[in-house]
């Protein structure tokens, strides 16, 4: 188990992130450059990806149930590199944000599928250790990604990382293929997407208290997270003048705090509680983002930046593993079908706030409301819920 959760999650979930990691200085900048648009556009485009998740969450968990594991992550895998190379091509900002979307529902088959499977393969008191190393894991990516992308983008221009994207993606494809085994424990058919419909109602019928806290407190930690992949390239490059390389090697070094963090975020999770990583880690994240408007520099933004990256490398794994602790054992797809898409109504809204305040307002105020969303998420997930972390050991009657 161990040798093909590390072969068909772990290694393609690194390359995956380094494809990611890829876009992060180049994407904003490609879109300001080659389409001339505003803020509000910019940020409508970056959102567009999890608008894709939006539309898919749902669906997605009714395909992971009738396809199975493998399947799942194969098709989304695919199409997530078919829908980054056509950004190469793409002559209008309403192509872009219909690929943009596209990619968006085709990760979200991949996302499902492979938090499906390490909620199996790990128990209560090990999954936050689990969980923690697939989050360092993407941060290994997200630390790599941004500086060849910033290098690549400069040399042989902004088009060039979605090619190299392509490229990797299907390379990354070649493991689940090759390695995952399907679960023999996979819950059978209920009767296609009509049925799974009727039954996810069920599931958000019983579960719609813990949706509604739990689910408010994802829903901010994923505006923050999104928020600063729109604040910091446009930040840098329109009030500080830096070039896309500097931006990317900002991103790259504040993803390697990021990624140094993933093993005691997931020790904290499994020895003291949830609560003691997510807390701080957006109480912190919140903190660094309100710094970065009275930063005037490469070095005090890489500072700023790297506040950010403790701050959510101390957070890396916690709503997975949140989602995963909240899911009813017979329902687990279908719950976190719906946990995603709260997630994902987060990873939209931070890119078209920041789009929407910037334009009237101008980046600084933008950063401070994102800065304001990631406190609020420290308040509802330290308030609104209850600690998860369920030990063997000594038990208790309810």
């Amino acid at each position: 188990m161990q040798r093909q959760l590390v072969l068909a999650i772990y290694v393609p979930t690194l390359l995956l992130a380094f494809c990611s990691g890829l876009l992060i200085p180049v994407l904003p900048i490609f879109v300001r450059e080659e389409f001339t648009l505003s803020y509000g556009l910019i940020g409508l485009v970056l959102a567009a990806n999890a608008i894709g998740m939006i539309i898919g969450d749902v669906p997605a968990g009714a395909l992971v149930g009738r396809l199975g594991l493998k399947r799942s992550m194969l098709i989304g895998i695919a199409g997530m590199a078919l829908g980054t190379l056509a950004f190469t091509w793409a002559s209008s900002v309403y192509e872009l944000i219909l690929y943009s979307i596209f990619v968006g529902f085709a990760s979200t088959l991949w996302n499902i599928s492979r938090h499906a499977y390490l909620a199996e393969a790990a128990p209560s008191g090990q999954r936050g250790r689990a969980i923690a190393i697939f989050g360092g894991i993407n941060r290994m990516g997200s630390f790599i990604g941004p500086i060849v992308g910033g290098a690549l983008g400069g040399w042989l221009g902004l088009r060039a990382p979605f090619f190299l994207y392509a490229v990797l993606a299907l390379i990354a494809l070649l493991f689940p293929f090759w390695f995952l085994v399907e679960s023999s424990q996979r819950a059978p058919s209920r009767g296609g997407i009509r049925g799974h419909t009727g039954h996810l109602w069920h599931v958000l019928r019983d579960n719609y208290r813990v949706l509604f806290t739990a689910g408010s407190g994802q829903l901010f930690a994923q505006m923050i997270r999104s928020g600063r992949g729109i604040v910091v390239p446009l930040f840098a490059a329109d009030i500080l003048g830096l070039d896309v390389s500097q931006i990317g090697l900002i991103v790259g070094l504040s993803s390697a705090v990021d990624m140094s963090m993933f093993y005691p975020a997931g020790y904290v999770m499994d020895r003291f509680g949830r609560k003691f990583a997510y807390v701080p880690s957006f109480a912190i994240q919140a903190l660094g983002m309100a710094l970065i408007p009275f930063t005037g520099s490469f070095l005090t933004l890489l500072l700023a930046t790297s506040l950010i990256g403790f701050g959510n490398g101390l957070g890396s794994g916690t709503m997975m593993t949140l989602g995963a602790d909240l899911a009813p054992l017979g329902e687990r797809s279908e719950f976190l079908g719906l946990w995603r898409l709260i997630g994902d109504g987060g990873a939209m809204g931070g890119p078209i706030v920041v789009g929407w305040v910037a334009g009237l307002l101008g980046l600084g105020p933008a950063t401070f409301v994102i800065a304001g969303i990631g406190l609020a998420a420290a308040l509802a997930l330290g308030t609104l819920v209850p600690e998860t972390l369920h030990r063997s050991a000594p038990s208790t009657s309810a």
